[in-house]
C-alpha cells in the first residue's frame, strides 16, 4: 500500500488533486486507468480510494470504467486520535479539518466552479452544433440583417420572446415541483453552484455533509454526529447554509484508523451507475476490469458463454467497438433483459444474442479469438457437476479463456 501523505485540495501547477473510490482489488485497475485515460500523475492509493493529479476536463473525468466515485480532492491526512481522549478534545480535531487551513476549501470551490463553467460552456457549444437550422438562422441574423424585411424582423423577435418566457415559466414550475416533490436537474444544480460560488464571500453557497466514520471512530461517534460537527464549523468559518435536501455542494468525508479524507463530490449519480445499461447484472467496473484483462484488439471474435444480461459484453463493445461480439444463455428472462440493455445503449447491430448452453455452442473448435465470462454461482445461479465439461468445452472452442 502507499504510504500516507499529508495532501490538500489546491490546484498544483500540473492540474486539480482528485480521488476515486473503488471497489476492493480494483485499485490495481483504477490506478493504470487514470494514468492511460487521463495522464495522471501523482498517482497514489489506500484501500478503497485512489489519488491522482490532471488537468482533465469534466468530460474525460466521466469516462473512468473502475470507478466507482469521483471528488475533488479538499484534504487527505492523518487519522483523528480517539484513544484515551474526550469527546470534547475529539470534536475540536474534527472542527480543525474546516478551520485550520481555510484556503484549501476556498481553493477546492473555485475549482470546482471552474470545472462546471467550462463544462457548461462545452454543452452550449455542442447544443448549438446539434442544429444546424438554428445556427444558420443565426448566422443569416448576423451576416444579411438588411436582407429581412421588416416584418420577419418583428416576427423573429416576438418568437424569441415567447420562446425566452416560455423558458422562463418552465423553469420556474421546474423550480416549485423542486421544493415540493424532486431534485433540480444537473443543468439547473450546476447554475445554482456557479451562481453561489461567484459571489465575492461564497455565502450564498448551500451545502451538507456525508460522512462514513469506521474503525475505533465509528465505536465512538455516529455518522450523524461527526456531520453536525463538520457542519456547524463550515457554517460559522464560511458562513454557508446547511440544506440537506437539495444542496449546491456535498461535502464528503471519511474517517478511519488509517486517514481522514474529504472532498467534494464530482458527479451527483456515480461513475459505476451507467446511463447505457438499462437493468444492472455483475457490477459494471468489474466487468471492464474482466474486459480489460482480455487485451481486445480490433477484428477479433468474444464470445460470453454465459453472458446473463450482457454487463461484460456491453462494457466491451463500448470501450472496444470494432469486434465482433456474441452472448449466449439459457435463461429466456436473462436474454431478455440482454436485449433490452442492447437496445438501451444502442448496440444491437455490435452485439449478437443465442439462446443455447454452453457444451451445445454452434461453433467450431478454437474459432472463438477470446471468451469473457462471469461463471453462475450460488443458490440461484449453480453449474454443479457440469463445471468440468463447461470449463472444457470453453476451452477448446477459444484461444484465450478469462473466467
Amino acid at each position: 500500500m502507499a504510504a500516507l501523505q499529508t495532501d490538500s485540495g489546491s490546484r498544483p501547477a500540473a492540474g486539480a488533486r482528485f480521488f476515486c473510490t473503488a471497489g476492493r482489488g480494483l485499485e490495481p485497475f483504477l490506478m493504470r486507468e487514470v494514468q492511460a485515460r487521463l495522464a495522471a500523475t501523482q498517482v497514489e492509493y489506500i484501500s478503497g480510494k485512489v489519488f491522482f493529479t490532471t488537468c482533465s476536463d469534466l468530460n474525460m473525468l466521466k469516462k473512468l470504467k473502475s470507478a466507482e466515485r469521483l471528488f475533488l480532492l479538499i484534504k487527505k491526512q492523518f487519522p483523528l486520535n480517539v484513544s484515551s481522549v474526550s469527546k470534547g478534545k475529539i470534536f475540536n480535531e474534527m472542527q480543525r479539518l474546516v478551520n485550520d487551513d481555510p484556503e484549501s476549501w476556498l481553493s477546492a470551490i473555485s475549482i470546482w466552479k471552474n470545472l462546471l463553467e467550462l463544462d457548461a460552456k462545452k454543452d452550449k457549444l455542442s447544443q448549438r452544433d446539434a442544429n444546424p437550422l438554428k445556427r444558420k438562422v443565426e448566422e443569416n441574423d448576423i451576416t444579411n440583417p438588411k436582407k429581412l424585411k421588416t416584418e420577419q424582423m418583428q416576427e423573429l423577435q416576438e418568437s424569441r420572446e415567447c420562446q425566452l418566457e416560455k423558458q422562463m415559466e418552465e423553469e420556474t414550475v421546474e423550480q416549485g415541483d423542486f421544493l415540493t416533490s424532486r431534485e433540480k436537474p444537473p443543468e439547473a444544480f450546476q447554475n445554482d453552484v456557479v451562481k453561489a460560488a461567484d459571489t465575492p464571500d461564497r455565502k450564498d453557497l448551500t451545502f451538507r455533509v456525508s460522512c462514513r466514520c469506521s474503525g475505533t471512530l465509528a465505536k465512538t461517534f455516529t455518522a450523524q454526529e461527526v456531520g453536525r460537527v463538520i457542519g456547524i464549523a463550515l457554517m460559522k468559518q464560511y458562513g454557508w447554509k446547511a440544506d440537506l435536501r437539495n444542496p449546491n455542494l456535498e461535502i464528503f468525508i471519511h474517517l478511519n484508523d488509517i486517514y481522514s479524507v474529504v472532498g467534494i463530490p464530482v458527479f451527483r449519480v456515480p461513475l459505476a451507475s451507467r446511463s447505457y445499461i438499462k437493468t444492472a447484472g455483475l457490477r459494471s467496473t468489474i466487468a471492464w476490469a474482466m474486459a480489460s484483462l482480455a487485451e481486445i484488439k480490433a477484428g477479433a471474435f468474444v464470445l460470453d458463454p454465459m453472458c446473463g444480461l450482457g454487463t461484460i459484453l456491453l462494457e466491451a463493445a463500448k470501450e472496444w467497438p470494432d469486434v465482433y461480439y456474441v452472448g449466449a444463455d439459457v435463461s429466456d428472462s436473462q436474454l431478455l433483459g440482454a436485449c433490452d440493455n442492447l437496445k438501451a445503449a444502442g448496440l444491437q447491430d455490435r452485439i449478437e444474442l443465442l439462446k443455447v448452453s454452453v457444451i451445445e455452442l454452434p461453433l467450431p473448435s478454437e474459432s472463438v479469438d477470446i471468451i469473457i465470462s462471469d461463471i453462475p454461482f450460488g443458490k440461484k445461479f449453480k453449474l454443479g457437476k457440469d463445471i468440468k465439461n463447461i470449463l472444457q468445452e470453453m476451452e477448446s472452442r477459444s484461444c484465450q479463456l478469462h473466467l
